[in-house]
């Protein structure tokens, strides 16, 4: 680790892996000899026309993406998807089940109810959303023009260790904070989409993975730069897409890559988010939020119980190079977040800072 780097353990913008900065500051000014930055190109340039497609590419094979599938590259962040979604696929029945397990599906929900009804397959908030429900706890109507679900939820820590049975009904998944941290089989999916900022690339991108014929079903009043069919037809280009946000995707594929591929982020996940799981566990200060068997990879949430001591551990932590610990607002409490580009020295330092913590407190 570069001694002059802190530990970031923001739930987004995240830490990114330090060999995929330092290349992209090598090329910042000058990419591959062409005298100026990714940043200044013309996005309908050759250039930047290869690197765009290069990208695509590697996100296709990197997972597993069938041919029958559209990835886009677009704007406005994941939370302009609780718009889009209902937008160009409820039209179908008019109506849609969506699962509520945190603060983002939350909204989601809320967002889709504006354009047709909306039913609810589940709701955790009876229980402060620390679990996942079970297959067998989905409440399903038949007649959903989708199914809505987000696979990970940051705030609370829990994630989905399944991919809901919806039959024939498409399962639309926002996989802004794990994507790429496990293989995934994407053709049980009709829509994936996820904020870049996660696992991905820095903010101001977001992907989404589209099934063929789910587009050109729209609402009427669906925004041009919303319309997914629009966007398949202009190959994410109708307007200047975040081009910066894009190359750095490229280098951030490139990284996973070299490290295993989607197998070897699960193994690295799993390393990680077990280790620190293990440590608290152990502790008799901390406790978990979520229950054990709907845990988090990616964010790992835990509490004292009181304010003042959970204020001491953010503070202190910080003073000792481990930053953004600080649970969120809805919440309290402390969350790691580890994706991706977190090492596991990191974890195994901040485990070592939890132990350190718990006996002197």
């Amino acid at each position: 680790m570069n001694n002059s780097r802190v530990y970031n353990f923001a739930a987004g913008p995240s830490v990114l892996p330090l060999s995929v900065l330092e290349r992209a500051g090598a090329e910042i000014t000058n990419y591959r000899g062409c005298g100026m930055s990714v940043m200044e190109m013309s996005h309908r340039s050759k250039m930047f026309m290869d690197i765009f497609q290069e990208t695509q590419d590697k996100l296709r094979r990197l997972m597993n993406v069938p041919e029958d599938y559209h990835i886009l590259f677009l704007q406005t962040g994941a939370s302009g998807q609780f718009s889009a979604i209902p937008l160009n696929l409820i039209g179908r029945t008019g109506k849609a089940d969506y699962a509520v397990t945190g603060n983002f599906s939350g909204l989601a929900c809320k967002e889709a109810q504006k354009y047709g009804r909306i039913s609810l397959a589940c709701d955790t908030v009876d229980r402060g959303h620390c679990y996942v429900p079970r297959q067998e706890g989905l409440t399903l109507d038949p007649q959903a023009s989708y199914f809505y679900y987000c696979a990970n939820n940051t705030i609370f820590g829990t994630e989905w260790n399944y991919v809901p049975q919806t039959g024939d009904i498409p399962l639309v998944c926002d996989m802004s904070s794990d994507i790429l941290s496990m293989p995934v089989d994407v053709s049980r999916f009709g829509v994936i989409y996820a904020g870049a900022q996660k696992n991905m690339a820095p903010a101001g991108l977001t992907v989404v993975i589209i099934k063929d014929g789910l587009q050109g079903h729209e609402l009427s009043c669906t925004p041009l730069m919303m319309n997914y069919k629009t966007m398949i037809d202009k190959d994410s280009m109708y307007n200047t897409p975040p081009c910066w946000c894009i190359y750095m995707l490229g280098l951030m594929l490139d990284w996973v890559d070299e490290n295993g591929g989607v197998a070897g982020m699960e193994k690295l996940k799993w390393q990680r988010a077990n280790m620190l799981y293990g440590t608290l566990e152990s502790s008799r200060l901390f406790r978990l939020h979520a229950d054990k068997d709907s845990r988090s990879g990616m964010n790992v949430t835990f509490r004292t119980g009181d304010e003042a001591l959970d204020a001491k551990f953010v503070r202190e932590a910080a003073q000792a190079g481990f930053v953004n610990l600080k649970g969120h607002r809805l919440t309290g409490g402390m969350r790691a977040s580890i994706y991706n580009a977190m090492p596991v020295e990191g974890v195994e330092k901040l485990c070592d800072f939890i132990r350190t913590f718990d006996k002197a407190n």
